[in-house]
């Protein structure tokens, strides 16, 4: 199992670049190991699209996307076809990477962080090949803790104004401009404050690209309405996959009693009496329905959604969603 072995990725109390090294050294030969001879096949069934370059037309199937209508084709045999793709031969691929503070939080195996560079690498991994290219922009906090209701302790001093970080990273082919590319991903220091994820997706659409793989890495726990009309904007062009990073007590609370829960983002300390069945019910209850919007708007965007837990075996979860896809193209549903 992939989880162990990613649980002790870097050794007690090594940081900075040392850690980066450790990390992204044993994620290789995790995602190698595990990947290499099961999802093989150079550009066909490894991503959630099924390509841009016209092929040959089919009898249409029930849940094929009609938007692939042949009409001539369907008028010439009053049959309804669809007309098949074929994957370009040179594939550009975007990651959209958020680290913001809320990602650095983790209750199980791993810190929710480490698993945002640990689906960077797969994706790294299962796109680099026969001159394929890959990049990313890279989101974090701006560096100052927005301020919003009460905290609790002692006040501080105001803290400087900073500007939002984010980081573009050119696209380029080849595996050691990949690990170049994960290396300064790993390297991305997280700060304190709100990163506006609309914004860090939408800049997968400046300047405009051809038709290539759009890849969304966050927790999405910015409000809906921020980031759902960039993906949706982004999908007109390209396949875009999200990757949902999740933790177990993002979704329901453990019964241990007055909990005290810090905001990353914000730094605003509560505490929580967790012995309250009713409580532990409404929080299980508006985390269900926080997660089922996230679900909805990136369906509705027309989206590719892989969940990503920090319990589980993130590369088993990882080789299901792209086995499933591979399955769902072969019957002519893509999405």
């Amino acid at each position: 199992m992939a989880g162990p072995a990613l649980a002790g990725l870097a050794p007690e109390g090594e940081t900075g670049t040392a850690r980066a090294e450790a990390v992204l050294s044993r994620l290789q030969l995790l995602v190698t190991r595990k990947l290499d001879g099961l999802l093989q096949g150079d550009y066909v069934g490894l991503l959630p699209g099924p390509g841009s370059e016209a092929g040959e037309s089919r009898e249409y199937r029930p849940g094929d996307d009609v938007r692939r209508m042949d009409w001539p084709v369907t008028a010439r045999t009053t049959l309804p076809h669809v007309r098949r793709t074929v994957a370009d031969r040179e594939l550009e691929t975007w990651m959209a990477v958020d680290l913001s503070a809320s990602l650095e939080f983790g209750t199980a195996q791993w810190l929710k962080s480490d698993l945002v560079l640990a689906a960077a690498a797969a994706m790294a991994h299962l796109t680099v090949r026969g001159g394929n290219r890959i990049g990313a922009v890279v989101g974090t906090g701006s560096g100052v803790r927005a301020s919003s209701g009460r905290r609790w302790g002692r006040k501080r001093a105001p803290e400087p104004e900073a500007g939002s970080e984010v980081v573009r990273m050119p696209a380029r082919p080849g595996r050691k401009e990949a690990q170049g590319l994960l290396r300064a991903v790993a390297r991305t220091e997280i700060r304190p404050g709100r990163a506006d994820l609309g914004a860090l997706i939408d800049m997968l659409n400046r300047p405009p690209r051809r038709r290539g793989v759009a890849v969304v890495i966050s927790d999405f726990m910015a409000p809906v309405d921020g980031w759902s009309r960039p993906v949706r904007k982004l999908a007109v062009r390209h396949d875009v996959l999200a990757i949902e990073v999740v933790d177990p007590r993002e979704l329901e609370l453990p019964d241990v009693g007055v909990l005290t829960l810090a905001d990353p983002e914000t730094g605003e300390l509560h505490e929580v009496q967790t012995a309250d069945p009713k409580l532990r019910a409404r929080y299980a209850e508006a985390a269900a329905e926080q997660r089922g919007d996230i679900a909805r708007a990136l369906r509705a965007a027309g989206a590719a959604h892989l969940r990503l837990r920090t319990d589980t075996d993130w590369l088993l979860d990882v080789v299901r969603f792209v086995a499933a896809q591979r399955h769902a193209r072969t019957r002519g549903t893509t999405r």
